[in-house]
């Protein structure tokens, strides 16, 4: 399998985080696949945003929860730029996806949409919660998955295989040549993230990874160089 870059929220270095915007450049910079982030509106919209709440990354305040998308609709997030829900990333880009769930209730829904459109060769469903995990594939037998953790031991390749994931993604700066290959032995995909310097490519590629989530687009230009 070749090397995968992916764009992190789109590739938040350079434009605002989960937007059209961000993920149209992504794709255009050549990014083999995108990233972004879901969550439920007070009324069901699956909406694309990073945190809980609007405050680090629209002009507004207060928890995704609380509001309608029309009220999301009318925040500025970014450059001029609206909060989209997970439908337009759809039809804005054709690269494959990564999408990043928190808890149950967005599974159900984002289960919803990928029955509708067809979504399991295009969407792989990431979360760092297990039971989020666990539901999606209840709902999409076929579905993708990949566990994320940030803080983990030897024990994250358990819980990936207890949930029937592919994938571990995982935060290199905890990453070991152990790990690595006990992720192997369980035929477990692995993708580095964050990875924005030359110094962690090289790491990355060092530990044979299967690809590296990047804020950046040059990562793309040298990842091919870098062994």
């Amino acid at each position: 399998m070749n090397f995968l870059t992916i764009g992190h929220r789109g590739i938040m270095g350079v434009e605002p985080e989960n937007t059209l915007r961000s993920f149209v450049a992504a794709e255009l910079a050549g990014l083999d696949v995108i990233e972004l982030d879901l969550h439920l509106s007070k009324d069901g919209a699956l909406v694309v945003m990073h945190d809980a709440d609007v405050d680090r990354t629209t002009d507004g305040s207060g928890p995704i929860a609380d509001r309608t998308l029309a009220q999301i609709r009318t925040l500025d997030a970014g450059r001029g730029e609206r909060v989209p829900v997970f439908e337009e990333v759809l039809d804005a880009v054709r690269a494959p996806l990564q999408a990043e769930i928190k808890d149950i209730a967005a599974a159900r829904a984002l289960a919803d949409v990928m029955h509708a459109r067809n979504l399991v060769p295009r969407v792989e469903v990431l979360s760092f919660h297990d039971a989020a995990l666990a539901e999606i594939s209840r709902l999409v037998p076929d579905a993708r998955t990949a566990l994320v953790a940030s803080r983990y031991g030897l024990d994250v390749v358990d819980r990936a295989t207890a949930v029937g994931a592919g994938t571990l993604v995982l935060n290199i700066r905890r990453l070991t040549l152990e790990l690595v290959e006990r992720a192997r032995k369980a035929d477990l995909r692995i993708i580095g993230w964050v990875v924005n310097t030359q110094d962690q490519l090289r790491l990355v590629r060092a530990l044979g990874l299967d690809g590296a989530t990047t804020d950046h687009p040059e990562i793309k230009r040298t990842a091919r160089f870098t062994a």
